[in-house]
């Protein structure tokens, strides 16, 4: 495996190693295809760890079953690499009571609910990745606070390493992310007509 060589080596004080593995806040975005799809790779890596991993799925209904999750599910169940616990805004959060709750949030409340629960877990220090697949969105449409995000992100403990997707990602949290992709789109099949399909799309 090639050795990538930094550029730069910032005079921060901090040794090669101690640089090396710092906590990244890694960030999807753009309007092509393969955000997920990409965050998904890297959990695959940390699930090869033994890194605890939580997939936070923001905005896609909980009848969207991707084809990632199955998998993810059964590695993490598998008592060979890392866990995996994976949450599904849809279908209500595993740990609302929705008794309490009530079945009527609006997806608005949802995404908070959400944030909320991550915001726990980053603070406790339950996985050592979070997947918090399309959670662009709610920042974008103003659900949720991206300084807020960001101010949590910057202060969160230990070595949590974060990896959000979503198109319009906000430009303040681009610019507060170690790592940014914008998915370009070059050619997509529905530009001529066909739908997705299984293995690919799901």
């Amino acid at each position: 495996m090639p050795q990538g060589q930094p550029s730069v080596v910032p005079d921060d004080g901090l040794t090669t190693r101690q640089r090396r593995n710092r906590p990244l806040v890694v960030v999807h975005t753009g309007i092509g295809k393969g955000k997920s799809t990409a965050a998904f790779g890297l959990a695959l890596r940390a699930w090869n760890q033994g890194w605890p991993i939580g997939v936070f799925q923001f905005v896609k209904s909980a009848k969207w079953k991707v084809g990632e999750e199955n998998a993810l599910r059964v590695l993490g169940a598998s008592g060979e690499g890392g866990t995996v616990d994976w949450h599904k805004m849809g279908e209500g959060w595993s740990w609302v009571q929705r008794d309490i709750q009530g079945d009527n949030a609006t997806n608005e409340e949802k995404a908070r609910e959400g944030w909320e629960q991550v915001k726990r877990d980053l603070a406790a220090e339950t996985y050592r990745l979070y997947v918090l697949d399309e959670f662009a969105y709610p920042m974008h449409w103003g659900w949720v606070d991206t300084d807020e995000v960001v101010d949590v992100l910057r202060n969160r403990p230990g070595t949590q390493h974060v990896v959000i997707t979503g198109r319009n990602a906000p430009e303040k949290l681009v610019d507060f992310a170690d790592l940014v992709t914008d998915m370009s789109k070059v050619k997509h099949p529905m530009d001529a007509g066909q739908k997705g399909q299984k293995g690919i799309e799901w």
